[in-house]
């Protein structure tokens, strides 16, 4: 195995997962809401009255950070080297839609908030993610 170490980025990624506790905790102390994104996006989907707002924020939010680091810090942000073509990557985007509905949740909700709860149902959840993507990239380097 070997490192990209050019693409290593072990300061930022702590900033940013220390960012995301600090998000979820802030949403569920404020709001009693989980931080799943998968849940959040759905509810704009069949949207209840009064309920919109905030999660129109929040993923604007998340759409804007990374525009508005690049514009204060161009250093820090690089971008994504994608080697798919676009009927793959519709299909990821599908597959992983799919299995946020089977799993009543996607990685944030489980694995950032659910297990910060204890939740046993979580840790199933992102232990089944995990095997999962493991096993996704084992079949697609070695064996596709």
């Amino acid at each position: 195995m070997t490192i990209d170490w050019i693409h290593f980025t072990p300061w930022t990624s702590l900033a940013g997962g220390i960012l995301l506790g600090i998000a979820s905790v802030a949403l569920i102390l404020a709001s009693g809401r989980v931080l799943g994104i998968s849940g959040i996006l759905g509810g704009l989907l069949a949207p209840k009255r009064g309920d919109t707002s905030w999660r129109v924020f929040l993923l604007l939010g998340l759409l804007l950070a990374p525009v508005t680091l690049g514009l204060i810090a161009p250093e820090l942000v690089s971008a994504p080297r994608i080697e798919a073509g676009s009927a793959a990557i519709v299909a990821a985007g599908l597959l992983v839609g799919l299995g946020t509905r089977y799993g009543a949740g996607c990685t944030s909700g489980h694995g950032v908030c659910g297990l910060s709860r204890l939740s046993p149902r979580s840790l199933v959840a992102t232990l089944t993610f995990m095997a999962a993507g493991f096993a996704t990239v084992y079949v697609a380097r070695h064996i596709l």
